[in-house]
């Protein structure tokens, strides 16, 4: 594999550490304060690696907007509420779900916009977008108001690290990473899996040899975060992702560098490196917080269900034929199955008591592990 300039640092950490999981390898590859690809790197757009709902069309942000504007409403319309994105890149999605917002009496008057963001190069680019916004930053949901809450992440949960397991010989080892030789280049190895880790592995599923399974420890531990909060001060939380709604088997763990997929271990800290969400375990997580909980369900049936097609045609009657084009390609990405529509899924939690969402169906109040999806 090709090395960069994270690379020394990386054959550093393992001759002093060992061999790294995936978790401290994503980590380091994201987030070093020198050579990390947030640190580095401008990921989005058509310049970038990679584009997001919000950039891809206008539409994505308003309709969320709305969705809370509906949500805020349904929970007695507080005067003030806290309007939080997780992740929110450039803030693209926050500055259109803010324009929505005005149309709703008295809703953008009630929101303080929060924004949970640790890197301060995408803090100025927020900055940018929503400049004449007062916002409050956060390193992490644990210093979030104690207020009513309407919490967003859109495609926040897939950057977040992973450990891997293999199912090797009848046991679960851990997949790691260690250096080959003196020019740091990094390969695959394995070492024994922590019975703590294991007891993560759904007791429903059956594996195979060489069968692997992603955990995201801090994915569990966020989502519980953000549900203990939503459930003591109320509100709701929306997350839209790419993933699988059932928990299972299989390697998700991709890179992605200007547009195409990538080794993994190719050039740490140049690419973005992600994973598919584990929605059973995202849920699971957020019923152990107090929560109710909603979904999951594809992105195409979430916005058909808030009204995508009937928004498209409003924006096509006063524009042209170009920009008509564009808006109808723009939401054809978002809902069609060969696109986005099926891949990324959309749940949702509430403060108990909130037994309907817009867009969602019933709650799924019972908690994965009664029904036997989760051991321990």
């Amino acid at each position: 594999m090709t090395a960069s300039p994270l690379s020394a640092h990386l054959k550093a950490l393992i001759e002093t550490d060992g061999p790294l999981t995936v978790a401290r390898y994503m980590r380091e590859a994201l987030l070093h304060p020198e050579h990390g690809y947030y640190t580095t790197r401008e990921p989005f757009g058509v310049a970038g690696d990679f584009i997001t709902a919000p950039e891809i069309s206008q539409i994505f942000g308003e309709l969320i907007g709305l969705w809370c504007a509906a949500v805020w409403q349904q929970t007695g319309s507080p005067t003030k509420i806290a309007l939080v994105e997780c992740g929110p890149g450039r803030g693209t999605l926050m500055a259109d779900a803010l324009r929505a917002a005005r149309i709703v009496p008295g809703f953008r008057d009630a929101i303080e916009v929060h924004l949970v963001e640790a890197s301060p190069r995408l803090r100025a680019l927020q900055r940018e977008t929503l400049s004449g916004t007062d916002i409050t930053w956060h390193d992490t949901v644990e210093t979030l108001p104690n207020a009513p809450s309407l919490i967003l992440g859109n495609e926040f949960f897939d950057a977040l690290p992973i450990r891997h397991l293999i199912h090797r010989d009848g046991a679960w080892r851990e997949r790691c990473i260690i250096s080959c030789n003196e020019s740091g280049v990094l390969q695959w190895s394995e070492m024994p899996a922590p019975p703590e880790l294991i007891r993560l592995v759904p007791s429903a599923l059956t594996p195979a040899d060489c069968d692997i399974f992603e955990i995201c420890e801090d994915g569990r531990t966020v989502a519980e975060q953000i549900a203990r909060h939503i459930a003591r001060y109320g509100g709701a939380g929306l997350f839209l992702d790419y993933g699988h709604g059932k928990s299972a088997f299989g390697d998700t763990f991709q890179a992605l560098r200007g547009h195409q997929y990538v080794d993994v271990l190719e050039k740490p800290g140049t690419a973005d490196l992600t994973a598919h969400v584990d929605f059973d375990a995202l849920l699971e997580s957020a019923a152990s917080g107090g929560c109710t909980c909603f979904g999951t369900m594809t992105q195409g049936q979430f916005l058909t269900a808030l009204g995508i097609e009937a928004r498209v045609q409003s924006l096509v009657g006063k524009a042209s034929p170009a920009q008509a084009a564009t808006i109808r390609s723009g939401a054809r990405r978002l809902i069609e199955p060969t696109e986005m529509g099926t891949l990324f899924k959309a749940v949702a939690i509430a403060a108990p008591g909130v037994d309907a969402l817009p867009g969602f169906g019933p709650p799924r109040n019972r908690s994965m592990r009664e029904t036997g999806a989760f051991s321990g």
